[in-house]
């Protein structure tokens, strides 16, 4: 027996979970002196999707936020969370782009890699585990926990043999859905602690409320290391409180020795933090036992809350939640964590909108199918990938084996808005939100999302934030959603219409003032509407989204199911096809338009 080692995940998985990872880098370093002076084996602070949200959302840029971190907690390791080959984007890369993104965190401060592969697939966490080891740095080998007819304890004890051979320095349990129960957790752990010697990690969400119970019999069969959220960010969909751990092994063989009253005061300090991020708080993220049917990981639950609502269909939800298990078992029981999480859950709210399962596949889950993520824990739906695929033969080989390097395009293609390799792999990791990014820094124009204020008894004399306007006799809603600081004679602000989000430039005018203090006058009007989809040859989308790419141009003649533009809704893309045959007559978008369904993108008229 030995004391306990605790990992934190307030700086990452807990605000990823409860607050869709909106946390901005200003509130966690206030309180970093008293985080390093209380002794944790490790923080856990970056990776997952705390990359894409500081760039899409927060207007940070992910590596100084790294950077000032590890100048803030000088005694702690850093942790971070790595999606083996795909890093933390949403495809696998080149092995040349693993090495260079392993080795700049390494040098920006990142101390502990926990690699994980979303199918298991041990072939994906072979480059960056031995970047890993050739950075001098800790590489924690994972193993996503989860429940199907085709995983035992024996394919994870063979999994955990195999972490080994690689010579990682530790294995990690990841039970990203809180899967686990108390006696399948003491089975499990005693199988790996006695099939491997290596220091065994325990991650696992509270949204089932086994969580707490699971941890306690971890540590009775072995387990060396468990991670918990401070107690203000903890519970639901994120993980078990601290403070409650340390106090149930306070003079126990298992004593963490960390200092309670200590940790009482931390979590006091993000008690009042969470209050500012009010907005972001959903419905769906306190336990729900359901998670032990639809398996649907906590940070995943808060994302695709947020993102229904952005799309007024978060009522839903309910829908989605029971359509995500049958997607996943034609998926071949695939694990639900970043990115198949996003994988499935993108596919089942295409099949929930759209009303016609798979009338839409995303180009995620074709590339899936088609085996550019690696092996399927099982079989996949042989219909459904034939209509996925069609006749191109399905990859048997680890995928980046045929993928050349591409560091040195790379840096061709982002050109001098990069100053450096850290702004390369932005590009690298998010190409479209990473050059939007980039592309704002250099103009000085990097306006982060606006924080709601908490309302207050004075609410009724502001301006309206929400209302219907008509336009050219169209009626929208529109919804104030927030505004970036006042600069000079611009200021921008933010809106959805008719749940889409668009963005207005106000520019002052002294002789004008608006109720609530506002000063200003619309520069440009909500943009011109597209004509609704009518007719046969009209193109349209599913689901809100941007416009990705347009891979047509007026007068192009083109035959019907020709891939016409790209979309992206929920971080996935979708390819989108000419519904007849026939000559292109009007094209209504461009790259970086936001759509909605019901317009008219691009109008095609039979020959």
């Amino acid at each position: 027996m030995q004391k306990i080692e605790l990992t934190d995940v307030i700086l990452r998985d807990a605000h990823q979970s409860l607050i869709a990872t909106r946390m901005r880098t200003d509130d966690m370093l206030p309180i970093c002196p008293q985080l390093d002076a209380i002794g944790y084996w490790s923080l856990e602070c970056w990776g997952g999707a705390t990359y894409d949200a500081c760039l899409r959302f927060l207007k940070e840029d992910p590596w100084e936020r790294l950077r000032k971190l590890r100048a803030a907690l000088p005694n702690t390791r850093l942790q971070m969370l790595l999606r083996g080959q795909n890093l933390l984007g949403y495809r696998h890369y080149a092995d040349d782009v693993v090495q260079a993104f392993v080795q700049k965190a390494a040098d920006n401060g990142m101390d502990v890699f926990r690699i994980f592969d979303a199918l298991n697939d041990v072939r994906n966490l072979k480059t960056a585990i031995e970047a890993t080891k050739a950075a001098g740095k800790h590489a924690q080998g994972t193993i996503c926990y989860t429940v199907s007819p085709v995983h035992t304890v024996e394919g994870f004890v063979h999994m955990a043999k195999a972490l080994a051979a690689m010579e990682c320095d530790s294995l990690c349990i990841k039970d990203m859905a809180g899967l686990l129960t108390p006696y399948a957790t003491a089975e499990l752990v005693k199988a790996l602690k006695d099939a491997v010697d290596l220091p065994l990690h325990l991650h696992s969400h509270s949204t089932s409320g086994l969580a707490g119970m699971c941890h306690l019999k971890a540590i009775e069969n072995g387990c060396d290391h468990i991670d918990t959220a401070i107690s203000s960010w903890s519970g639901g969909t994120s993980h078990p409180p601290t403070e409650s751990l340390v106090a149930a092994l306070r003079n126990t063989p298992y004593d963490s020795q960390l200092d309670l009253e200590a940790l009482q005061e931390i979590g006091l300090y993000f008690y009042e933090i969470r209050k500012k991020y009010h907005q972001y708080e959903s419905a769906f993220t306190g336990v729900d036992t359901r998670v032990q049917v639809n398996q649907i990981p906590g940070g995943m639950i808060s994302n695709l809350a947020n993102q229904l609502k952005e799309q007024n269909a978060l009522d839903r939800m309910n829908e989605v939640m029971e359509e995500i298990p049958r997607v996943r078992k034609d998926l071949g029981y695939l694990p639900l964590v970043t990115p198949t999480s996003q994988i499935v859950g993108t596919q089942a709210v295409l099949n929930v909108i759209t009303g016609n399962r798979y009338q839409t596949i995303t180009n995620e889950v074709k590339t899936y199918l088609h085996g550019g993520y690696g092996k399927p824990p099982s079989a996949v739906d042989s219909e459904l990938q034939q209509k996925a695929v069609g006749k191109e033969a399905i990859i048997d080989c680890r995928p980046a084996d045929l993928l050349p390097n591409e560091l040195d395009q790379l840096r061709i293609e982002i050109g001098e808005l990069a100053q450096n390799d850290e702004d390369v792999l932005t590009f690298a990791m998010f190409p479209e939100v990473g050059r939007q990014f980039l592309e704002q820094r250099a103009n000085d124009t990097l306006v982060p999302e606006t924080l709601e204020p908490l309302p207050s008894g004075n609410d009724q004399q502001n301006s309206p934030t929400e209302f219907n306007i008509v336009l050219h006799g169209e009626s929208y809603h529109v919804k104030i959603t927030g505004s970036g600081h006042k600069a000079q004679s611009e200021r921008h602000f933010y809106l959805t219409v008719d749940g889409v989000p668009e963005e207005a430039v106000v520019e002052t005018l002294d002789e004008i003032v608006l109720t609530g203090g506002a000063e200003g006058a619309i520069k440009k009007e909500i943009a011109t509407r597209r004509p609704k989809a009518t007719k046969e040859g009209d193109v349209t989308t599913s689901m809100p989204g941007n416009i990705i790419e347009v891979l047509v141009a007026e007068d192009d003649i083109i035959d019907a199911g020709q891939p016409v533009l790209i979309t992206e809704a929920m971080k996935m893309e979708t390819e989108v096809q000419a519904p007849i045959g026939g000559r292109v007559t009007g094209v209504f978008i461009k790259q970086g338009d936001a759509v909605t369904p019901g317009e008219t993108l691009i109008e095609i008229e039979p020959e």
